[in-house]
């Protein structure tokens, strides 16, 4: 795939990027390397300084930015902006808080004795150069997930991005230096796909987190594996929303609609697959289409557009197939399920019923702005329904009966259980999943410690 930015709302390729060749690569890496050993004894405050300035700079350029991303990857330009804010929020949020996120533990005055110790406590130490291999979909917000926690820890960041957003991953590698970054603490690696392997078999290298396929993951976690190298993998995500009859299921419905085509669908912790009730099941059904025909689908760049174009023409044509093979397998389509005319990979927002477990759409992930529908008999069903996927990232649960949401919480295989809610990402809750969702945990403290040496510092008596 070139690197280059190609216009998703019409198809017109706007700037192409020469990849950098091995001498930069290897230039960059020594860079790393070495900004690491000073980069790693700066104080908190410091590190904190420069990360609130960086925030500062997002605000100042936050639109400018927003419409980028939105050329790049074709989101509409105020939830590009929305993006960009939440960025400059997670910035200030572990500026704040990694000092105390980071801070000495001690253990219990009795297991130090029994440990034989006149003192002993846990301190947390970066690793080095971490890896990040990231997704087009949030091109901001994935990467500043990733880089506001790990420079707060005293790691240094080496940026793989996806091969459409080039703009945005030459934009973050600036905006780290325009706040006064030491060079090397931040850098971009130009470059496509076929040059992760090579880049994270490198000694001076320790770690890597990706974000994307499960593809895509399995390859990094393998090469991460034969390395003996710590790695945090995001992949993909099929979340069940499930709807019970105590809900207030107009309300329900309308946030249904936000959770499915929330970045024109491209989201992996988006929900998907509508799980309802038989006896609220056809209400529901009925608020949740009228609401997914409202939406105001065109130019991305425009204020009131809702949804704009797939990132990809391969992207749209993969959709396709989904709901085509679920058509012709027997599912009702209750709205969309047609490319519409005209330039750009639009695809407009659909809705799915009487999905069956043979259909791909019912094992696959919909990277787009379609909903499978599907009716449960009662709780336990639901659960049913919601656990058979290979995917385990977030799940939504609409409900008022505390027992029921105990139930969900216990029984449901998911990195998240959202309640009277869709599921969404903040700097102070951890983030991640199971099954083929992937491992470890990003934000919060969870995240911060993903990539230090947790070490054992042990006193003799």
């Amino acid at each position: 795939m070139p690197i280059a930015t190609v216009n998703p709302a019409n198809g017109e390729t706007l700037k192409t990027y020469q990849a950098m060749g091995e001498e930069e690569i290897e230039r960059r890496l020594q860079l790393a390397e070495a900004t690491f050993r000073t980069w790693r004894t700066t104080s908190f405050e410091e590190r904190a300084r420069l990360l609130n300035r960086a925030a500062g700079l997002l605000d100042d350029i936050q639109q400018d930015i927003a419409k980028v991303m939105t050329t790049e990857m074709g989101k509409p330009v105020k939830q590009a902006r929305a993006e960009a804010a939440k960025c400059a929020k997670a910035m200030r949020w572990y500026a704040e808080h990694a000092e105390s996120l980071l801070a000495d533990e001690e253990p219990a005055e009795g297991d130090v004795k029994d440990s034989g110790a006149s003192r002993a406590l846990v301190r947390y130490r970066p690793l080095g150069p971490v890896l990040a291999v990231m997704p087009w979909n949030f091109p901001l917000w994935q990467v500043v997930r990733f880089a506001a926690p790990a420079l707060m820890a005293g790691n240094v960041g080496l940026l793989k991005h996806a091969s459409n957003v080039p703009q945005t991953a030459l934009f973050l590698e600036d905006l780290f230096h325009q706040a006064g970054y030491p060079e090397g603490c931040f850098q971009t690696l130009l470059v496509g796909s076929g040059a992760i392997d090579e880049i994270l078999r490198d000694e001076r290298v320790k770690a890597a987190t990706l974000t994307g396929s499960e593809p895509a993951g399995r390859a990094v976690a393998a090469t991460a594996g034969d390395m003996v190298k710590k790695t945090v993998l995001e992949l993909g995500g099929s979340d069940p929303y499930i709807v019970m009859p105590s809900a207030d299921v107009d309300r329900a419905a309308e946030i249904a609609v936000t959770a499915r085509v929330q970045n024109n669908g491209q989201s992996c912790i988006a929900a998907k697959r509508f799980i309802v009730h038989t006896d609220v099941y056809d209400r529901f059904a009925e608020r949740f289409v009228e609401g997914m025909k409202a939406l105001k689908v065109g130019d991305p760049l425009e204020e009131d557009t809702e949804v704009g174009p797939l990132s990809s023409e391969q992207g749209r044509a993969d959709l396709e197939e989904l709901v085509d093979d679920a058509r012709r397998s027997g599912a009702s389509v209750l709205c969309g399920g047609q490319r519409p005319e005209g330039p750009g990979w639009y695809y407009p927002p659909t809705v799915i019923a009487d999905v069956t477990r043979e259909m791909r759409i019912h094992r696959e992930e919909t990277f787009g702005p379609v909903a499978t529908l599907y009716r449960a008999a009662d709780l336990d069903e639901a659960v049913l329904i919601a656990n058979d996927s290979a995917f385990g990232l977030s799940s939504n649960v609409w409900t008022r009966d505390e027992a029921e949401v105990d139930r969900f919480v216990r029984d449901l295989e998911a990195g998240g259980v959202f309640v009277n809610g869709m599921t969404a990402s903040h700097p102070a809750l951890p983030f991640g999943g199971v099954k083929r969702s992937g491992y470890g945990r990003e934000l919060s403290g969870h995240g911060i410690r993903e990539f230090c040496n947790i070490t054992t510092v042990w006193h003799g008596a």
